[in-house]
């Protein structure tokens, strides 16, 4: 039978089974408990910072482990916890997970310091109906008062006993059709604005442009000296300084045997400076160029049978990725950090990342050498993934099936969060970032039954990648260290040591990877699943704007964290 996920059924069933752990403290009025607690609005807004108001009946302390906002810095914070007196309420701004309708909320005593925590691969409804609310053991975390103006939190070995639950519900806007992408086109950033934003740049129906004579924003290759580039480049810069960011284009040069200096990377790159630490970096990416031609003709593999090298579009390598990157500089702008906040869309990547290469190795250490990136973010190949995949429009269109409902031959790989810098395949080395990975993904990302995190032990340092995945049932969705580092981020673990988490999805075995046929309907077309004999039925529009929507979400909310708590080099 096709493997069929089943979580809107699950989470009806849960709460059912679930309901009454919301009274486990009941027998007394007088004691703090979940049905003391009253909380509006009844259906909270998934995606957005919404005002949240608390009221109790009696004196009690509430753990809130979601994003929050300190309403005097404006930062965001990872979960709070509040002393509320009987009688009274108190409001919070907070963000409601963008793709998980059910929230909880844990009610203890007047000033109760530990409280129990649920393990960062598991969702708060596995951690009820294992019996987390009883359990006085386990991972647990502490208030911790001063840092801000509402408590923060912190690990702790103490789980501070039995706690009360409170059930709260959410749903998301959906401001187009379903078949448009609507389940995921609502919230702060939102799949559908990213898809919208991936077509505009994409469009061959734009007319010729008079900087260059192309299409759009098609040939932009490399960035060394290509009119194409110097276009998009400038599209790129208005947009960023639209959102009232500090936009620098960073050019870098190298002279030749004949002493001619000749552009070697042209990077993007837009910032908004930290309120507390402005030396210390958060650094988005995304490279922009596209894959050169290898000759002077493009053919496309479609027609022709054959794969060649180069493309004129470059859909999903990298426009995706530079649609989510802009995207989350216009929602970031909003917000105060802690870190400066910069947004960079690099060039040369494909001719060896020497875009990066020179912003981290020359802009960084060399002219700002006070300056420390404390985290990286790679956006590169991201939305050919779950929930689709598997219409593979070259060769076959139907693959054959096997029993658990996979394409046969692994042709169908799963969205990809990679992590580094891991140079051992059979452990761990930023268990930092795994763990922090794993966390968003399973809970406010709803994706605990899809993903799957993987190490290398007992398998070979050449295998371990495609053996793990096959023998964990084949995750649609998986977190690892990646010993091999073939995009941008390699330029910061190399050049500066910083750790970096990326997000991506099908590389070689994605028919039109650096051909010309990489094309947004392309994707669309690989992300059908309608009339397939697995998964869930979607159009490639909704499917690529789900896959488009759940990867942003995890970058931005990898960025709330971090930028509270950054994940140094653990090496």
């Amino acid at each position: 039978m096709p493997r069929v996920r089943e979580n809107r059924s699950l989470l009806l069933v849960f709460l059912v089974i679930l309901a009454p752990i919301s009274g486990c403290f009941g027998g007394s009025e007088e004691r703090a408990s979940a049905d003391s607690l009253d909380v509006g609005p009844e259906v909270l807004v998934s995606g957005v910072f919404q005002e949240v108001e608390l009221a109790a009946d009696v004196d009690m302390s509430v753990f809130v482990p979601y994003l929050v906002i300190d309403p005097i810095s404006g930062f965001v914070q990872n979960s709070t916890v509040l002393d509320i007196d009987g009688g009274s309420s108190v409001s919070i701004e907070m963000l409601a997970p963008p793709r998980n309708g059910v929230l909880v909320m844990m009610v203890g005593e007047l000033g109760r310091e530990h409280w129990p925590i649920r393990d960062d691969e598991e969702s708060w409804l596995s951690w009820l109906s294992r019996g987390g609310p009883e359990s006085a053991d386990g991972n647990g975390i502490s208030r911790i008062s001063g840092n801000s103006s509402i408590d923060s939190v912190n690990q702790s070995n103490e789980a501070g006993g039995a706690v009360s639950v409170k059930i709260v519900s959410a749903e998301r806007v959906e401001s187009v059709s379903s078949s448009e992408g609507g389940s995921h086109s609502s919230g702060i950033v939102h799949g559908r604005v990213v898809y919208e934003r991936l077509f505009d740049i994409t469009n061959p129906a734009n007319s010729l442009d008079p900087v260059d004579g192309k299409e759009g924003y098609w040939d932009r290759w490399a960035g060394q000296g290509n009119a194409a580039y110097e276009d998009a480049a400038q599209y790129i810069i208005n947009e960023l300084e639209s959102f009232g960011l500090e936009v620098k284009a960073h050019r870098f040069e190298f002279t030749d045997i004949f002493g001619m200096q000749n552009p070697e990377s042209y990077n993007v790159c837009a910032y908004k400076w930290g309120s507390e630490s402005p030396d210390d970096w958060l650094v988005f990416g995304a490279h922009f160029d596209v894959a050169p031609p290898a000759n002077l003709v493009l053919l496309d593999p479609h027609v022709t049978g054959s794969r060649t090298y180069g493309t004129r579009v470059g859909a999903y390598d990298n426009t995706a990725g530079t649609s989510m990157v802009i995207e989350t500089a216009r929602a970031l702008s909003d917000f105060e950090s802690r870190r400066t906040m910069v947004f960079c869309l690099w060039s040369g990547e494909e001719g060896g990342k020497r875009g990066s290469d020179y912003w981290t190795e020359y802009y960084v250490k060399e002219d700002n050498p006070q300056v420390t990136v404390t985290n990286y973010i790679n956006l590169d190949m991201a939305g050919v993934n779950w929930p689709g995949g598997g219409g593979a429009p070259h060769g076959d269109p139907d693959p054959q099936i096997d029993e658990d409902g996979y394409p046969k031959d692994s042709e169908v790989w799963p969205m990809r969060v990679y992590i580094g810098p891991g140079p051992n395949h059979d452990r761990f080395d930023q268990p930092g970032m795994v763990t922090l990975s794993n966390w968003i993904g399973s809970d406010a990302l709803a994706l605990e039954e899809q993903m799957g995190t993987l190490v290398g032990t007992n398998y070979t340092a050449e295998t371990w990648k495609t053996e793990v995945w096959l023998d964990m049932d084949r995750p649609e969705i998986i977190v690892y260290e990646d010993t091999t580092a073939r995009s941008d981020h390699a330029s910061f673990q190399d050049n500066l040591g910083t750790v970096t988490v990326g997000f991506g999805g099908l590389v070689d075995g994605y028919w039109c990877y650096h051909q010309t046929c990489d094309t947004l309907q392309e994707m669309e077309d690989w992300m059908d699943t309608t009339g397939k004999d697995y998964g869930e039925e979607n159009t490639g529009v909704a499917n690529l704007v789900n896959s488009l929507d759940m990867i942003t979400w995890w970058a931005l909310m990898t960025f709330f964290h971090c930028d509270e708590s950054p994940v140094l080099n653990a090496l």
